[in-house]
């Protein structure tokens, strides 16, 4: 059960602490306090965990500084959509709005390799109008022998150049809990010039422990991948692991499932899940066609697998695209096969808009009926 409290309950300190010795009394039900900031004012809401099937919504209802009570099901309790459940399915993060009703392209280095190809990248997005990106510091390889990442070492000029080139927000994947203190340092030392989005990769969507602790920061929204052949339920706990600790600013990624009958793509695209994930929770869902398909290969159309399968995503609603482009791919230190070459940004942003343009007029159709 949720408590959604009224606005102004930070003006009513003697009736909220009313309240938090009211559900403090309360047999076998444990609370869990959580406050949104938002532009305008904050939002208090109170998590009743244990057996709560007994409470009467109407008692709760009246109890002191409570606005709207939601009783919730077992699964997805934080992040799913219940029945009554007003709650905004949106937040917006350094200037920009994720939401289940928005579209925003994170188009960029699956991998930094040095600071000519960023500055080029980022550049580059700059005057296609686009202020997110995709920036890897941190690279997890099958090989050890791969090439893992420049991390922190990359950090400072990547920021630097995104403030430049007025990038707002870049997706970077973490696979360590340092990598939360490295990114936060670099961020303060460079003056704040962008916002980070860290990305649990699919090998790290059940280490429940970088779960946690990423949760515990809410400063910075998190882009959580589909897992490595588990399934959609698994993966979706996986995000309550985070919004359990307090941060609710998730967005989910369909990057395809790994099997062989996906071949000769990469994985087995699954952006058929879009508006299921959209149904069963309140987050935002983003498509990664670049990890899904692998490779540039083209249809006799001469539209490539990659562009097709991202409006696929798109016509099915999704609400962000991560997606590889390089500069130079053949320099390309991670996935240069898959990248998508800088000349391509505009028809792929064109492509992009025809096919979001479809979807709502698709949602307009339906409206209608």
């Amino acid at each position: 059960m949720i408590l959604i409290l009224s606005s102004d309950v930070g003006e009513k300190p003697r009736e909220y602490q009313q309240l938090l010795a009211h559900l403090s009394a309360m047999h076998d039900i444990q609370t869990r306090v959580h406050v949104e900031r938002g532009s305008e004012q904050d939002l208090t809401e109170i998590y009743l965990i244990g057996n709560t099937k007994l409470l009467d919504i109407e008692e709760m209802q009246n109890l002191p500084c409570v606005e709207r009570v939601v009783r919730v099901s077992e699964e997805y309790r934080i992040l799913g959509r219940h029945k009554d459940d007003l709650r905004p399915a949106h937040f917006e993060y350094n200037g920009v709005r994720f939401g289940q009703d928005t579209l925003n392209v994170f188009a960029g280095l699956c991998a930094v390799d040095n600071r000519e190809h960023v500055e080029i990248m980022l550049r580059a997005l700059r005057d296609n109008g686009q202020v997110c990106t995709r920036m890897g510091a941190y690279k997890p390889r099958t090989s050890p022998y791969a090439f893992q990442g420049h991390g922190r070492q990359c950090l400072p000029y990547v920021f630097e150049l995104a403030g430049k080139y007025g990038i707002k927000v870049m997706a970077m994947e973490i696979t360590h809990e340092s990598h939360l203190d490295e990114i936060n340092e670099a961020l303060h030392l460079t003056g704040e010039p962008t916002g980070v989005m860290l990305q649990i990769g699919t090998r790290n969507t059940q280490n429940f422990e970088l779960l946690k602790i990423v949760g515990r920061q809410t400063k910075m929204p998190v882009l959580l991948k589909r897992g490595f052949g588990i399934t959609l339920d698994e993966s979706l706990n996986a995000a309550e692991y985070l919004a359990s600790e307090g941060n609710r600013k998730v967005v989910f990624c369909l990057r395809g499932m790994k099997t062989n009958m996906a071949d000769p793509h990469r994985n087995f695209v699954d952006f058929a899940h879009v508006p299921v994930v959209k149904r069963l929770t309140r987050m935002p869902v983003c498509v990664d066609p670049s990890h899904s398909v692998g490779s540039r290969a083209a249809s006799p159309d001469g539209i490539m697998d990659m562009m097709h399968v991202t409006a696929q995503g798109i016509l099915a609603g999704a609400n962000m695209v991560l997606v590889d482009f390089h500069p130079a791919p053949p320099k390309a230190l991670v996935d240069g096969p898959q990248a998508m070459l800088l000349k391509e940004l505009p028809y792929f942003l064109e492509d992009v808009q025809i096919a979001r343009e479809a979807y709502i007029r698709r949602v307009e159709l339906r409206q209608r009926q």
